[in-house]
């Protein structure tokens, strides 16, 4: 029996299953639109964010599930999409009925229940970390973890759901324009009103259990090596790319580049999805040295360009566009050196392989002047190649035209 219920699990986790919860993804992502026009939300800034995030995390988590059906990654981030979009469209169908006048629209109060239980969506997704790449427990401890995650999310769901059975028992619904019951002071019970210190034990258990997810990867990346070792910096690469440039969009003060920069979350599934499919894996060092290159190389240029317009302009008293465009060319023209000396440093630390190729080109050019033996120069060639690259066969061949 236990070998049927197996079977039959894992013949569900299928291509075809992913397909199929790839295309609701789809149908939901069209009802969102849908609602979000009649209920007057959509802006072309919505729909960047709104389209582009949720599409880019199901993606990758329709191609790792097809690739891989039985590692549980991909289905998670399938279902944290699904989680997500449905108590959102539930919200904005409760709105179009309640705050918009559509009373003849059936299923108002079920919408209110659904729309409150958007937390399982983020409650979700942190299970992605601690899964990461193969989907597999690392001991037995994890285990009762999450045994005792899943009741902190059970009684965060529980008290957002109260409210809303509440006030469909009671109907007397008021709803903000994200489909929130908002109006709860008439209404009494335990689930309705939870003491507060109650919620803030939960939320910091939460929070101490998401840090450990993220420590057991920081600890597993310490002491790892090969793929297992690459597969960890991607995870870390995406994670620093959608947090940071995130935050920093939320500390910029327009509009349109604060929800352009949102658009950057999409970066953590895309490194989940290379570190588990294992698509250019070793590829990360040099994505991660030509980031920090550039990122150093375009502050020190930005602080020396103030620095000497500031000089110009505040001490020298120079309040000319000759003294702006004196500082544009002295920037121009330190780009290409300070951009050669940046790259070596980086990569002498964070790109190890190249920066070590490299070496050995250059010394052996330099022992190649003084070699004038072609069998000394076919050995050196040969060991330079095994040394750097390390293939499973060298050969050299060498013509014998005059």
């Amino acid at each position: 029996m236990a070998t049927d219920v197996s079977g039959r699990r894992f013949a569900l986790a299928s291509p075809a299953t992913a397909n199929a919860l790839g295309a609701l993804v789809l149908v939901l992502l069209g009802v969102t639109v849908t609602l979000a026009v009649l209920i007057h939300q959509l802006t072309i800034l919505n729909v960047a964010t709104g389209l582009t995030i949720p599409m880019g995390y199901a993606a990758v988590g329709v191609v790792v599930a097809r690739h891989q059906p039985r590692n549980p990654v991909g289905w998670i981030l399938i279902f944290f999409v699904v989680l997500l979009l449905i108590p959102l469209n539930a919200g904005y169908y409760a709105v179009l009925r309640y705050r918009l006048g559509y009373h003849g629209l059936p299923l108002g109060p079920a919408a209110v229940a659904v729309a409150s239980l958007l937390i399982l969506a983020p409650a979700l997704f942190p299970l992605v970390i601690l899964l990461f790449p193969d989907g597999r427990l690392t001991s037995r401890r994890w285990r009762r973890v999450l045994w005792g995650y899943a009741v902190l999310v059970c009684y965060l769901g529980a008290i957002n759901l109260g409210p809303a059975l509440a006030a469909d028992a009671s109907h007397h619904i008021r709803l903000n324009s994200s489909g929130d019951v908002t109006d709860t002071d008439h209404l009494t019970g335990w689930f309705v009103h939870p003491p507060g210190w109650l919620t803030a034990v939960v939320f910091l258990s939460l929070g101490a259990i998401w840090l450990s997810f993220v420590g057991h990867q920081v600890l597993s990346w310490r002491h790892a090596a090969g793929e297992r070792r690459q597969q960890l910096k991607w995870l870390a690469c995406g994670a620093v790319v959608a947090l940071g440039l995130s935050l920093l969009g939320n500390a910029v003060s327009s509009n349109v580049v604060s929800r352009l920069l949102e658009v950057s979350l999409v970066a953590l599934p895309a490194g989940i999805g290379v570190g588990i499919l294992k698509y250019r894996l070793y590829d990360i060092d040099k994505i991660i040295s030509r980031t920090l290159a550039y990122a150093l190389v375009t502050g020190l240029l930005a602080g020396l360009y103030a620095g000497l317009v500031l000089l110009a302009t505040q001490v020298l008293g120079l309040h000319t566009p000759v003294a702006v465009a004196a500082a544009t060319l002295a920037a121009a023209a330190l780009f290409s050196p300070l951009r050669r000396r940046v790259q070596r440093a980086v990569d002498r630390r964070f790109n190890r392989a190249r920066y070590d190729a490299d070496q050995m080109v250059t010394a052996f050019a330099a022992r190649l002047k003084d070699t004038v033996e072609l069998d000394s120069v076919q050995d050196d060639l040969a060991g330079v190649v095994q040394k750097a690259l390390e293939p499973a066969h060298i050969s050299v061949w060498v013509s014998q035209r005059g």
